[in-house]
């Protein structure tokens, strides 16, 4: 299991290394228009939307914990369909001896947008955590079913 865990995590380090090549997933910066027409703008980071995956065991599984500590925000690489009304997100994060996940979700009729925080659970925040970077799935409950609603990973 190490050895999958390790692996995959090796892949999404030269995924996220690597060009961007699929442009119709990647948010386009807004146009900037005035009384004098069209005006230069800095170009803003086109941010890649999380990609769907197949419902299957991906690592450790976290429980939401609004408790945790120094929390920041967290992007979510990949998300799952599951059971129900439910999505599940995938990200990396500490070992779950010292660290905790919350999802912060707004949900529309053609969106699910979903905000991740990551960081130190309470009883853990006088210990001393090992930096060991783990694989986390977090299942999140939706109000309604998803259905051909697009996953957007809100993080800032």
């Amino acid at each position: 299991m190490r050895a999958i865990v390790l692996a995959l995590l090796a892949c999404l380090a030269v995924a996220a290394c690597g060009p961007v090549s699929n442009t119709d997933e990647l948010t386009a910066p807004p146009e900037v228009t005035s009384a004098e027409g069209p005006t230069r703008t800095m170009p803003q980071a086109r941010m890649p939307r999380p990609s769907e995956v197949p419902d299957q065991e991906f690592g450790t599984v976290f429980v939401p914990r609004p408790d945790i500590v120094q929390a920041n925000p967290t992007p979510f690489e990949s998300w799952s369909r599951t059971e129900g009304d439910n999505i599940a997100i995938h990200f990396v994060t500490g070992t779950p001896a010292c660290y905790g996940a919350d999802a912060t979700v707004v949900e529309t009729d053609s969106s699910v947008n979903v905000s991740l925080r990551t960081g130190i659970l309470p009883e853990a925040a006088d210990k001393m955590c090992t930096l060991v970077a783990v694989f986390a799935t977090m299942e999140i409950q939706l109000q309604q079913p998803l259905g051909d609603r697009e996953v957007i990973d809100g993080t800032p």
